[in-house]
């Protein structure tokens, strides 16, 4: 299934195609120099596409992992707060900086440790009703709900 990020690698090998039939045309050894700074760039960019992480390091993760990276708007576990907002008088706001580190939160902890950890803190479920819930045992759900707790905990410090 093309992502799109395989789109993109496809558009910039046909840019990079481009660029040099470009300069097998160009005379001028400004231009030339100009257009190789171009289709270096290219290069670096596809490569870092292809292999999801940055080249020359030895570290980092797999392409499906990066884009693959869950949205935190489409996420159905957290709970719907719409009722309490109209039954008191009181509004939620949440400031860009604040929201910029609860979604850079979420996106730290796997999909089981986020619906274990937002089952347990905002809705109060203890682990054995979590555990019944989604089908795993209550150790998982302890080691998921611990996990999750460390991870905020550390990005919050």
């Amino acid at each position: 299934m093309d992502n799109w990020a395989d789109r993109l690698i496809h558009e910039y090998n046909e840019g990079k195609k481009e660029l040099n039939t470009l300069k097998e045309k160009s005379i001028d050894a400004l231009d030339i120099k100009q257009i190789n700074s171009m289709i270096d760039s290219m290069t670096y960019s596809i490569d870092w596409m292809t292999t999801g992480r940055q080249p020359g390091t030895y570290r980092g993760v797999d392409k499906k992992a990066v884009y693959q990276r869950q949205y935190i708007s489409s996420m159905e576990c957290i709970p719907d707060i719409t009722e309490q907002l109209e039954s008191e008088p009181k509004q939620l706001y949440m400031t860009r900086e604040e929201k910029i580190i609860l979604a850079d939160i979420l996106a730290a902890l796997s999909h089981r440790e986020r619906h274990c950890y937002i089952l347990h803190v905002s809705q109060g479920l203890s682990m054995s009703k979590i555990a019944e819930e989604i089908g795993l045992s209550k150790g998982t759900v302890q080691m998921y709900i611990k996990r999750a707790k460390e991870k905020v905990k550390e990005r919050i410090a």
